[in-house]
């Protein structure tokens, strides 16, 4: 595992809520949001070599892990990607930086475009990894994404189905039925992390909540914003060449109706990029997220990493 030397932490941030968060490195700041249904952990494998040259930043999303989670609504804003980039516009407040670079794999990823959306001063540069907008993805449903993405369908229906049906087995449910065969291509440590949060956390809950927001309110915000905003920050675009992305859709075309500045390219994985392919992924990032530095980098304001943050 590469979080060698990172300080683990729970740090408050807004409503209530407090997240778990691994923070480690030196040089300017890169926030990393992890996807469903994993944990920061998912980042074990290329954290500790951005580290060399970024203060790193990886926390558990609001419900997941052992973040909070919070109580939630009928129009499930509470588990929105506006309401979680507040999160982590606190975040790195809380450590000092007004202003950082992003990346973000799958639901990560919407919560950072949505960052960028609602936040543009304070990101410099974006990555996101193997998802194109929520509202794209609603607007092209058709049998391809009724088969392949089916668990959008099943997540988003009234509680307490869903949760009932996955708690019984959510090991079985999230990575031997969805995902079949890929958990051999996990971290060993950060796969027993998504396993126990799933089984003795609010993290299903959670899951579907985040879904069902998915569906209804952040569908709705990616529909306003369509045509009248864009991401302002450049834009790199990851995805899995052996994946549906690559499959169904232009993703850079795509991308290129919600942003100006974007690039980027497949790897030759499937969906978990930075787990699936390390060196591609930190290559990748490291080179996107140089560029236009000071020869002395670029930090936020402030303190170091971990001020008033609480030991877990």
């Amino acid at each position: 595992m590469s979080f060698e030397g990172f300080q683990l932490s729970q740090i408050p941030v807004d409503d209530g809520v407090s997240l778990r968060v691994r923070h480690g490195g030196s040089g300017p700041p890169l926030l990393l949001l992890h996807g469903y249904p994993q944990t920061h952990m998912m980042w074990a494998r290329v954290a500790g070599d951005l580290a060399r040259d970024f203060t790193v930043v990886a926390p558990d999303l609001r419900g997941y892990g052992r973040s909070t989670a919070p109580k939630d609504a009928p129009d499930h804003e509470p588990y929105s990607k506006r309401a979680m980039a507040r999160d982590a516009v606190a975040l790195m407040r809380h450590l000092g930086f007004d202003r950082f670079d992003l990346a973000g794999h799958d639901r990560g990823g919407r919560v950072a475009y949505r960052l960028a959306l609602d936040h543009p001063d304070a990101i410099r540069r974006l990555s996101i990894l193997d998802i194109i907008p929520t509202a794209e993805v609603w607007a092209r449903a058709d049998r391809r994404m009724a088969i392949g993405y089916w668990h959008w369908m099943f997540l988003t229906q009234p509680h307490p189905g869903p949760e009932q049906i996955i708690g019984q087995d959510p090991e079985l449910f999230f990575f031997k039925a969805q995902y079949r065969g890929v958990a051999g291509a996990f971290d060993r440590q950060a796969y027993a992390d998504y396993v126990a949060c799933l089984k003795t956390t609010g993290m299903i809950h959670a899951i579907c909540e985040d879904y069902r927001a998915g569906a209804t309110y952040d569908r709705l915000l990616d529909e306003a914003d369509r045509g009248k905003r864009k991401i302002a920050a450049p834009l790199q675009v990851l995805w899995g060449k052996k994946g549906a992305l690559e499959a169904w859709y232009d993703t850079l075309a795509i991308w290129r109706d919600w942003a100006d500045d974007v690039r980027g390219q497949a790897i030759d994985c499937g969906h978990f990029i930075p787990e699936e392919k390390p060196a591609e992924t930190i290559a990748a990032l490291r080179s996107f997220h140089s560029e236009g530095r000071a020869p002395s980098g670029e930090v936020g304001r402030g303190s170091p990493p971990g001020r008033r943050a609480t030991k877990n």
